[in-house]
């Protein structure tokens, strides 16, 4: 089932998964062992890449997906076709999360669907390369801001009111956030403000039973990259500069999700881990 609430498409992002080759390896290593059976969670940009990967693993591991994306259709149909095959209950909405109407309709349809909200992913993000600064327009500093750290504020003032205690919320930052990135200056900056939203509610939600964590993956093969703006050159050795020498696959960064979702994480928050390659962050 899909329901679609304004649809918008920014550029080429954020890029179809069916068309991208080599094809990211989203499929979940183990069996499930029920850790989050019953559960309802709510991950945007479950279209595809890490999204999916993480949706694919919460279905196997007992839990019903809302799948939030843009308007890749036909990836966020594969997505909600991995979720029941493995036994659990999808639904995908489509729309923009930095509109904070869209993000109240989603989480009531989701209400009204499931009836719960367990746990929130916040994954959804776009980046636009630039190697000067005055190249970035204010519209796109408006966008990406808007996409990457205003849709994370607008889902969970949404969602928290449906939320009890050992609910979690799992926000995605980046490796570029630790490191930098000179051609990635809004990105990474948006990185940086997730990464302190990530600590300042988890200090605002403890009290109600609720845990704040986030993951901040390195180089991992997702659409995101090729389809927003990287060239064919750094394609070609993307990855290669981590010390493991390739790119993470969104099924080796998806585990950090279910480990922060799950109770194997009860006395964890205000964190953040690290699937990047072995990089070290100091973070």
């Amino acid at each position: 089932m899909t329901e679609t609430i304004d649809m918008i498409h920014e550029d080429a992002l954020p890029g179809h998964e069916s068309k991208l080759t080599p094809k990211p390896e989203w499929q979940p290593r183990y069996p499930g062992s029920g850790r989050l059976q019953g559960k309802v969670a709510i991950i945007t940009g479950a279209d595809s890449g890490i999204g999916r990967a993480v949706a694919a693993l919460y279905a196997r591991e007992g839990a019903d997906v809302a799948i939030l994306y843009l308007c890749e259709h036909d990836d966020a149909e594969e997505t909600a076709r991995i979720v029941r095959d493995e036994g659990a209950r999808a639904i995908n909405i489509a729309g923009d999360v930095g509109d904070k109407a869209f993000c109240e309709q989603a989480v009531a349809r989701i209400v009204k669907e499931f009836g719960r909200i367990d746990i929130l992913v916040n994954n959804a993000g776009e980046q636009h390369p630039d190697t000067d600064i005055t190249d970035i327009t204010e519209e796109q500093l408006r966008r990406t801001f808007q996409t990457n750290i205003f849709g994370m504020f607008f889902m969970v003032q949404a969602a928290v009111p449906h939320m009890k205690a050992d609910a979690a919320i799992v926000n995605c930052t980046s490796v570029t956030m630790y490191q930098g990135s000179k051609e990635l200056l809004d990105y990474s900056s948006t990185k940086g403000a997730i990464t302190a939203f990530t600590r300042s509610l988890s200090e605002n939600l403890i009290e109600k039973g609720i845990r704040v964590n986030a993951v901040a993956p390195g180089p991992i093969w997702t659409p995101l990259n090729p389809s927003g703006g990287a060239t064919e050159e750094k394609l070609k050795t993307f990855g290669e500069s981590t010390p493991i020498g390739r790119p993470g696959q969104p099924n080796e960064v998806a585990p950090s999700f279910l480990f922060l979702a799950c109770d194997d994480s009860s006395y964890i928050s205000g964190q953040v881990l690290h699937p990047n390659g072995g990089m070290i962050v100091n973070g």
